[in-house]
């Protein structure tokens, strides 16, 4: 989760900026502060949040004394000058704050003010190891960093190099004891590190239990007294990339999973102790687990069997960088921005959108989110090349990229998600490669068009609605116009998409004239134009009037029911459909 950058005004946004570009944090402008800005800081806060407030230590202080209680599960607090002179970690110094403030410190060309014993005197605490180390025996970090500050030495037994990089007194007659160890223990009067050195390598059936696969890594972690902690990743074969009980397994241990193509675990042919002609005939490659163990190193535990997986343990000499051991799981986004301005975007949208490496879409999506973007590929596409977008998307996701499919309102009404769905089912010549049917995909809905038009002028979509796209490129004349008949016959509030374009123009024309078969010519009609954008225009006539000739297809048409109803206020002509409310209220009172 990115760190929340809060400014107070204008004054703060520039050395915001920088922040974020730094960091890749996200801006939020809190005005002058008041009631919004206490909610906003103490929501982040409870999120777990880090929170980066350009401005003085003490608005922050003030705004989120009521919220403090456990150090332990505080999030970082930092506060920083306006002119970035200064960065101060207030909360959260040895879970991220005191490294962040030097990051920012270096980014600013200020000074990071830690105010922490242990991280003024020495470049970081013991609690807080680099990447590749985990603290095994947190209990015992307080009285070993007290000694030291007394004047105590360390004695180092294992690959540490963190501890004198940061300036500890290290001797082989020290008093305090750090052990680095992937073994599970403790040791009086020091403490002990876990390298992030080990990989399960697993294999298992097509819909193997999640809980299965958890516990066979446990019971294999057992058999040499191991430290889940010294997990550095769980590793298998590419084909599981989507396989629900590795992903599971994977963030119950907080660990990635990484990928082997089948040539790349038939590497290790020659070094298995149990090869399998069966899994060679169905996979190409004759082991899994094993193989995908040894690609860390030698094999600490041998393969071990529960009824649908296996399970090995391999283990390197130094810690494991995951980031380049093997391939990630590609993950496909398809990601709904809603209509086009950023306040219509739902989080889930953001953060998938700030997550990924990569953004596949029309060239004018890509520009309405151009301020999400921090170093992301865009992948631009025109309008009709929507099969080569999504097959783009899956494929580039397949190389273990993470991939936003960017759509426009929801990307599952009339956009690229059911396209999305529809290539991974594929066959023949449509087929996606095998590895792209594998990538993990996730939806994130954003705010339709019809959804934005309704609000814009009311509440049109107030009872049963439906959605109906007058665009004949991919659905048959017949087809569309049947569909309105059934619409207005059925008296739902119906909204129209693609309602016209230059090549066609006479639908819209057909859909009035069927829906006044049905409907009073006092019928509301809203006519919304560029939602979502600076041009944006809504508007509410009578159906008998409405003028189709006005339509083009960056507008949305949407004709209410025959309870629908319409009235003049201070913003002028608003629709609502009843959903009945009146007759219940009279029902109530007799």
């Amino acid at each position: 989760m990115s760190a929340a950058i809060i400014i107070f005004g204008e004054s703060g946004l520039e050395t915001a900026t920088r922040i974020a570009g730094a960091t890749g944090g996200e801006i939020f402008s809190c005005g002058t502060g008041g009631t919004d800005a206490l909610k906003l800081l103490q929501r982040l806060f409870a999120e777990g949040r880090t929170i980066v407030g350009v401005c003085a230590a003490g608005i922050l202080i003030r705004l989120l004394a009521a919220s403090l209680e456990n150090k332990q599960k505080e999030p970082p607090v930092l506060a920083v000058s306006q002119d970035g002179s200064s960065v101060v970690p207030l909360l959260g110094g040895h879970h991220g704050a005191n490294r962040l403030a030097r990051e920012i410190a270096e980014a600013l060309g200020g000074r990071a003010a830690i105010t922490t014993a242990s991280d003024s005197r020495f470049a970081h605490s013991l609690d807080e190891p680099p990447q590749g180390w985990t603290l095994g025996t947190p209990q015992d970090a307080k009285p070993a960093m007290m000694a030291l500050l007394s004047g105590a030495k360390l004695q180092i037994e294992g690959h540490a190099p963190f501890l004198e990089e940061a300036g500890y007194p290290v001797s082989s007659m020290g008093a305090v004891k750090v052990v680095v160890t992937e073994q599970k223990l403790r040791v009086d009067r020091g403490i002990v590190y876990h390298p992030a050195t080990l990989v399960a390598g697993v294999g298992c059936e097509r819909g193997a239990g999640a809980a299965e696969v958890i516990g066979l890594i446990e019971f294999a972690l057992a058999q040499q007294n191991l430290a889940p902690q010294s997990l550095a990743a769980i590793a298998s074969i590419d084909i599981k990339a989507d396989e629900p009980a590795l992903l599971e397994a994977a963030a119950h241990f907080k660990v990635p999973l990484r990928l082997f193509t089948a040539a790349e675990l038939a590497q290790e042919r020659y070094r298995l102790k149990q090869p399998s002609a069966y899994v060679e005939d169905t996979v190409g490659t004759p082991s899994v687990s094993e193989a995908a163990a040894l690609k860390a190193g030698p094999l600490v535990v041998d393969k071990l069997k529960s009824a649908r997986a296996t399970c090995a343990i391999g283990k390197a000499q130094r810690p494991i960088d995951a980031a380049s051991f093997g391939h990630r799981p590609g993950l496909l986004h398809l990601v709904g921005i809603g209509p086009g301005e950023a306040i219509s975007r739902t989080g889930a949208s953001i953060a998938a959108l700030e997550a990924s490496t990569d953004w596949v879409g029309y060239g004018l999506y890509l520009d309405f989110i151009a301020d999400l973007r921090h170093g992301q590929n865009e992948h631009r596409y025109d309008l009709g090349e929507e099969e080569a977008r999504v097959r783009y998307a899956l494929e580039l996701a397949a190389e273990g990229k993470v991939v936003s499919l960017v759509c426009s309102g929801d990307a599952q009404i009339y956009a690229m998600a059911a396209l999305a769905y529809e290539l991974l089912e594929a066959t023949g010549s449509r087929a996606v490669s095998d590895v792209a049917r594998r990538v993990n995909v996730e939806t994130h809905p954003g705010v339709s068009a019809f959804q934005a038009a309704s609000a814009a002028a009311g509440a049109l979509i107030g009872h049963d609605f439906c959605c109906i796209s007058l665009s004949d490129l991919l659905t048959p004349r017949a087809d569309i116009v049947k569909r309105l008949d059934g619409a207005a016959r059925a008296d739902f509030v119906t909204a129209l998409y693609n309602p016209r374009s230059q090549r066609r123009t006479d639908l819209i024309e057909e859909a009035k004239r069927v829906f006044l078969e049905h409907r009073p010519p006092t019928t509301p009609v809203i006519i919304g134009s560029n939602l979502g954008r600076p041009t944006e225009r809504v508007r509410v006539v009578e159906l008998g009037a409405f003028d189709p000739t006005e339509i083009d297809m960056l507008t949305i048409v949407m004709i209410g029911s025959s309870t629908s109803r319409a009235f003049e206020r201070g913003s002028g002509t608003v629709a609502y459909t009843p959903r009945g409310y009146a007759a219940k209220s009279i029902e109530t009172s007799k």
